[in-house]
């Protein structure tokens, strides 16, 4: 009897327990599983670090191939070096890195998951089966506190020959939607977020011709749901804080400098349920260098001409 009012005291205690928010993106993994997995014949491990010479003279996890953030996650042949490489340019750099749709990816950085933000997005947008991509939470961090780096530079497979699908068009939009978007003022329906620091979105810092966020923007810095020290994603809970005034059922359109904290925020907002989140292809390298293109300055989303 004693035992029985025990296990119905446990049940309620956890029924009661605060709820989480979502469990954390089954993509994250630490470095105990790559550690275990790591071996295993069908695994490619992809580092894409900011600092892209770091592969060589820091060292990298033995058996990576090196990711040029921009040569390798980028249209080479446009003005602007952050837009999306094109389908038939990706699908190049996979089949040379020996990747087939039977392969399982794993990606890590030492950017708080930002880099490898950009290339999980374009595996996504030309249709790569995502439930076989993995990011390492943490990066180097992670990986380097209890296992070894090497110098030694990785061979990738035979190439091959992997056909990739058209881009999907739901995940980005292109500079005229952005504009229809300002056009529309505070009328607009569409929610416009900056992802950058916020001294770049106040214009305190030059990445671009002009200075300042397109009107409109708002600003979530999406490297704040990550930790500095431990190059890991936070909680859900503070995740979802970051994003607390926006509604579900609105659309989102993102933006950063060059692809990769806007990457970082697309997943994290995909994560918490938003359905429809779009990346704009080229963001402020491309906005902030047309100069004929309205901007505003400070830490408001309008001013000026704008506040209208």
């Amino acid at each position: 009897m004693m035992k029985t009012k025990l296990t119905l005291l446990l049940l309620v205690a956890i029924l009661t327990l605060p709820a989480q928010v979502l469990a954390e993106p089954d993509y994250l993994v630490d470095s105990d599983w790559l550690s275990e997995h790591i071996d295993d014949d069908n695994l490619v491990v992809l580092e894409v670090r900011y600092h892209p010479h770091r592969y060589h003279t820091v060292g990298h996890i033995p058996g990576a191939i090196q990711v040029k953030r921009f040569s390798d996650l980028a249209d080479n042949n446009s003005l602007t070096v952050t837009r999306f490489p094109t389908r038939e340019q990706f699908q190049e750099t996979l089949r040379r890195w020996g990747i087939t749709f039977d392969s399982t990816i794993v990606i890590y950085d030492d950017t708080r998951t930002v880099t490898s933000a950009r290339l999980w997005v374009l595996l996504k947008l030309y249709g790569f089966p995502m439930d076989q991509v993995k990011v390492l939470n943490g990066g180097t961090i992670a990986w380097t506190a209890f296992e070894e780096i090497t110098q030694e530079v990785t061979s990738p497979r035979n190439p091959s020959k992997i056909e990739l699908k058209p881009a999907d068009q739901s995940i980005f939009v292109e500079f005229p939607q952005v504009y229809d978007h300002v056009s529309m003022g505070k009328k607009s329906d569409i929610v416009l977020i900056d992802a950058r620091p916020g001294e770049r979105y106040a214009g305190g810092s030059h990445h671009g011709v002009a200075e300042g966020h397109i009107p409109g923007a708002i600003n979530i810095v999406s490297m704040e749901g990550t930790d500095g020290q431990s190059q890991t994603w936070l909680p859900d809970e503070d995740i979802a804080t970051l994003y607390k005034d926006l509604a579900k059922d609105k659309t989102i359109y993102v933006y950063c400098d060059d692809g990769f904290r806007m990457s970082l925020a697309y997943q994290q907002l995909t994560h918490l349920g938003y359905k429809d989140v779009r990346l704009y292809n080229g963001g402020w390298s491309h906005w902030g260098n047309w100069l004929d293109l309205p901007t505003v300055t400070g830490d408001k989303p309008f001013a000026g001409d704008f506040n209208l």
